[in-house]
């Protein structure tokens, strides 16, 4: 009898191996998996950018500011033994002398280390929002957030994983949410790049299914950064006025007056199912059989048919659509380098959230944006039958 070697050198044994985890992991629990690792990374590289290097304003002194020569914040004294008294307010949070020694030392504490700064996510858990704000522990979270660095800012961290728990779990924790933005510190841009990338940008966008608990944290998450300016004004118009994911709280921040003067926008270039200029030539009796349209690659930016503005144009505030047959329109929105979907050919990032659905019965059809948009570089015809024929396109704003 011939005995085969066994661990891991034994091709027999590896497959052995490989069968047996296929069989404790299907095939659907290791994508799920992947896929949430793969966000993780995402929210890790977000949370974790370092500011480009670049010269810096001088300013002048205040009062508070280490003086040349002192040494770094973190090398003082308190900064040393911050972890330490932490650590003990943690073990005994009912012991007084040790939340004071704690508080004593945060306080004359600039910049805590990072080792300080990652027992963040400790304080939150030994006391919760639940129990209140005025816990001293919890007041001791509050401080260190608010000075700890963006790389190791717990409070800033923990808006974007309230951000993936709400893609996936049946709510969201909007007030845990709300507090770790309030109290990010320098953390804050992170936090609210976090907040476009998971929310407020797949809210503006027709191709994703973006569940009901990230719309409404991210609703309510928006104000505190669009205060800041961290948030894009056309990105959250955009996202406020898509049909597909609508969101009182984004249409309510993103409300304005509608632009006085406003008229039809002739398209700079049509391109698509031929001949597209005949849905801009004013006669009801022409069309374009935009349902007989091929699929292209570009489909999903261009459709069947696209009329492109250039420059953009500054407001888009409504549509008009004469058709057969139903179909919908979607804007076509710049937005900021990685943010939203990339077009390589025409190098721009944008977003496309759908400003109208037509029915296509063969009269004017009128379709107002909750929201003017801005930074419009074009709009998109999607016909949903074979035999939808666009008549005429009016797309009113302002250049």
């Amino acid at each position: 009898m011939r005995m085969e070697p066994g661990g891991a050198d034994n091709p027999r044994s590896r497959l052995e191996s490989r069968s047996l985890l296929v069989r404790r992991f299907p095939l659907r629990t290791l994508l799920l998996m992947l896929v949430a690792l793969i966000a993780f990374g995402r929210l890790w590289c977000v949370t974790h950018q370092e500011e480009a290097p670049g010269p810096r304003p001088a300013r002048t002194a205040q009062a508070g500011d280490v003086p040349a020569g002192a040494p770094a914040p973190a090398s003082t004294p308190e900064c040393r033994t911050l972890e330490r008294a932490l650590e003990s307010a943690l073990r005994t949070p009912q012991a007084p002398r040790a939340l004071a020694e704690a508080r004593q030392q945060l306080d004359a504490c600039r910049q805590p280390p990072a080792r300080a700064c990652a027992l963040g996510a400790a304080l939150d858990a030994r006391s919760p929002l639940s129990e209140g704000e005025a816990t001293p522990l919890r007041g001791l979270l509050a401080s260190l957030c608010e000075r700890c660095p963006p790389a190791a800012n717990s409070c800033a961290q923990a808006v974007g994983q309230a951000l993936l728990s709400a893609a996936v779990g049946p709510h969201a924790d909007t007030a845990s949410a709300k507090w770790n933005l309030e109290h990010a510190g320098a953390g804050l841009g992170g936090a609210c790049a976090s907040l476009v990338q998971l929310g407020i940008a797949p809210a503006a966008q027709s191709g994703l299914t973006v569940r009901q608990p990230v719309l409404a944290l991210a609703g309510a998450l928006a104000p505190r950064c669009s205060r800041t300016g961290l948030l894009d004004d056309a990105l959250l118009r955009a996202a406020a006025a898509n049909l597909v994911a609508p969101t009182p709280a984004l249409i309510a921040l993103a409300a304005g007056p509608t632009p006085p003067e406003t008229s039809a926008m002739k398209p700079d270039r049509i391109e698509g199912t031929e001949p597209g200029f005949q849905a801009f030539d004013q006669d009801e009796n022409t069309g374009v059989p935009v349902g007989q349209a091929r699929k292209s690659k570009r489909w999903e930016a261009d459709g069947a048919l696209r009329a492109s503005y250039a420059p953009t144009l500054k407001q888009l505030v409504s549509v008009m659509v004469r058709a057969t047959g139903p179909g919908t329109v979607r804007a076509i929105v710049r937005t900021p380098q990685g943010v939203g979907l990339k077009d390589p050919e025409k190098d721009f990032a944008f977003v496309n959230p759908t400003v109208c659905r037509f029915n296509g019965t063969g009269q004017w059809e009128q379709c107002p944006l909750q929201v003017p948009l801005r930074d419009v570089d074009a709009v998109s015809v999607f016909p949903e039958r074979v035999d939808t024929e666009l008549k005429e396109l009016e797309v009113h704003g302002a250049r």
